[in-house]
């Protein structure tokens, strides 16, 4: 079974200052650890809402870090500071905008304010790059719908091979000819 390699950039100017705990973090952990069975590394992130920092991040989680998923969380409302989908775009070779679509539908059904949010998704060599909200229950609430294509999307770039959770989660691959 493959090793995974997950970056998790968490983006919030009020948790890299210290003002609050970062719960986002830890969120997006706790879901993907239940979704994948393989072993799993994962390099952590946290920084302030700064545009050319989650460039900088990107890059290093992507190429250096050769993440086969990275999952950014926070910096995706229409907020001054909030540049997550722009740095996410400036990085990637592809934008899968399907991802940002369908978790903005499943959002609806929680709050009315999901259309505010502007969730993305792309690919960057052979990482596949995600951006869920920083609010710690939207992330499962984002992650759950979407997650299903990612392995087979990470497949598709030649990433790792991810197992999932049965019991937990269904993912979706063409059946081999």
């Amino acid at each position: 079974m493959d090793i995974i390699n997950i970056g998790i950039l968490t983006l919030s100017d009020r948790a890299s200052s210290g003002i609050y705990e970062d719960k986002a973090t830890c969120e997006v952990e706790r879901v993907l650890r239940s979704y994948i069975k393989n072993e799993i590394i994962f390099h952590k992130e946290l920084i302030a809402d700064d545009y050319d920092e989650i460039i900088k991040k990107l890059i290093l989680l992507s190429d250096e870090k050769r993440c086969d998923l990275i999952i950014t969380s926070g910096g995706t409302g229409p907020a001054l500071r909030d540049v997550t989908p722009e740095a996410t775009e400036a990085v990637c070779d592809k934008m899968m905008p399907g991802f940002g679509e369908l978790m903005r539908q499943e959002s609806l059904k929680f709050v009315p304010t999901a259309i505010l949010s502007r969730q993305s998704a792309g690919i960057r060599g052979k990482s596949f790059i995600l951006n869920l909200p920083g609010n710690p229950k939207a992330i499962k609430e984002c992650l759950e719908p979407v997650f299903p294509a990612i392995p087979y999307c990470i497949d598709l770039i030649g990433g790792a091979y991810i197992e999932n959770n049965e019991e937990v989660i269904k993912i979706f691959r063409p059946k081999k000819k």
